[in-house]
C-alpha cells in the first residue's frame, strides 16, 4: 500500500480499518477532508485500459436505487484503482452469515436476514430491469454486499459486470467469471444454457442459502463429516416435514421458521441447473414478499459444490470433476 496516492492514504488513514475483503479488492473505512465518512474499495491491480475503467465507473455512476451503493468519486494511478462510496459502517454481509455463528458483536436475527435478502433482490431487479441498459453483475456473494448503518443492503461496484444493450438477455463471454461456489453452471458449460440475468439469480440463491445459516458446501445435521448429505439435498428433503422446525441454527420461533422456509424454497428455485427453470429476479421479489403457502417446491435438479469438490477443482483441468450432481 506504500505506493498509493497520498490522498487515498490520507482518506483511509493508511488503510487502517478494513471493513471487508473479496476476490476483487478490499474495503476500508475512510473519511473525506470535510469529515464525511466514506467507504473506499481498493481494487486488485488491473491491466485493463483506463478507458475500460472509466466506462465501468460511468455505468455505476448512472445508477440510482436504495439498494445500489452510491459512487462518490474514484481514483486511478497506473494499474492501481479505487472506488469511493457512501459510508457503509457495517461492512460486508459475509461478517453476518454462517447461521449467526459469526464472531462479530452483532448477530442478525432471521427477520433482519429476510429483509436483507429482499433488499438485495430489489437491487438486482433494478440492475436487470430498471435501467436503460441491462447490467449483469456476475459476482453476487456476501463479500460483495455492503450494509449501511441501518443494515440496508447495497450492491457495490460491478467489477465483472456485463452491459447488455436494451433488454437483451443472452450474453457472450470468453471465460468463466465469478467466484467458485457462487458461479452459475452455464457460465462454464455452454451445453447447460446461455449466460444471462439468470446467472445472477443462481448466485443470489446460493448466497441466500448461506444467509439462512449453512453454506452450500457444509455437511448439515450429520455427525459423520464423511457423509455426502450436503445442505441443498438435506434441506430439500426436510421441507416436506411441514409441521417441524427446519432445525437450523438461530431459529427459535414459528415466525423465524417460516421466514427461513420461504428463503430456502426461493433459493432452491434460484439454483435450478437449467437457467430457464429459474425465476427472474422480479419473480424472486414477488415470491419473497408473497405468502408461504403459495410457494411450490421446485424439482430437485441442481448442482452442488461440495467442500471436497471445490478442492478438486484446483487440482483438475476439467471443471466437471468439481461438480456433484444431485
Amino acid at each position: 500500500m506504500d505506493h498509493w496516492h497520498p490522498a487515498i492514504k490520507k482518506m483511509t488513514n493508511s488503510f487502517k480499518i478494513k471493513l471487508g475483503q473479496g476476490g476483487y479488492g478490499c474495503v476500508y473505512k475512510g473519511m473525506l477532508h470535510d469529515g464525511s465518512p466514506v467507504t473506499v474499495k481498493v481494487l486488485k491491480e488491473s491491466k485493463g485500459s483506463v478507458e475500460e475503467f472509466i466506462n465501468e465507473v460511468a455505468s455505476i455512476s448512472r445508477t440510482s436505487n436504495v439498494n445500489i451503493v452510491t459512487l462518490l468519486c474514484f481514483c486511478f494511478q497506473g494499474c492501481k484503482r479505487a472506488l469511493i462510496y457512501e459510508s457503509m459502517p457495517n461492512g460486508s454481509l459475509d461478517k453476518f452469515t454462517h447461521g449467526g455463528r459469526s464472531s462479530t458483536h452483532h448477530q442478525l436475527r432471521m427477520q433482519e436476514l429476510y429483509k436483507i435478502s429482499v433488499g438485495i433482490a430489489r437491487g438486482l431487479e433494478y440492475l436487470h430491469h430498471g435501467y436503460n441498459t441491462r447490467i449483469l453483475h456476475f459476482d453476487i456473494k456476501p463479500h460483495n454486499i455492503l450494509l449501511d448503518k441501518n443494515f440496508t443492503p447495497k450492491i457495490p461496484d460491478f467489477g465483472l459486470a456485463k452491459l447488455c444493450p436494451g433488454k437483451e438477455s443472452i450474453v457472450s463471454i470468453l471465460s468463466a467469471r465469478g467466484t467458485i461456489g457462487y458461479i452459475a453452471p452455464e457460465v462454464f458449460c455452454k451445453t447447460i444454457g446461455g449466460v444471462s440475468h439468470k446467472s445472477d439469480v443462481y448466485s443470489y440463491g446460493i448466497m441466500v442459502f448461506e444467509m439462512v445459516g449453512v453454506r452450500e458446501d457444509t455437511e448439515v445435521g450429520v455427525v459423520d463429516h464423511s457423509s455426502d448429505m450436503y445442505f441443498p439435498d438435506w434441506i430439500y428433503k426436510r421441507l416436506d416435514q411441514v409441521d417441524e422446525y427446519l432445525g437450523l441454527y438461530g431459529i427459535w420461533n414459528e415466525e423465524q421458521n417460516e421466514l427461513a422456509r420461504k428463503m430456502i424454497i426461493v433459493s432452491l428455485w434460484c439454483i435450478q441447473t437449467n437457467p430457464l427453470s429459474r425465476p427472474s429476479i422480479s419473480k424472486v421479489v414477488e415470491m419473497l414478499e408473497g405468502e408461504l403457502p403459495g410457494l411450490g417446491n421446485p424439482s430437485q435438479t441442481f448442482l452442488v459444490f461440495s467442500s471436497r469438490s471445490i478442492r478438486r477443482f484446483f487440482n483438475n483441468i476439467s471443471i466437471w470433476n468439481s461438480l456433484m450432481i444431485l
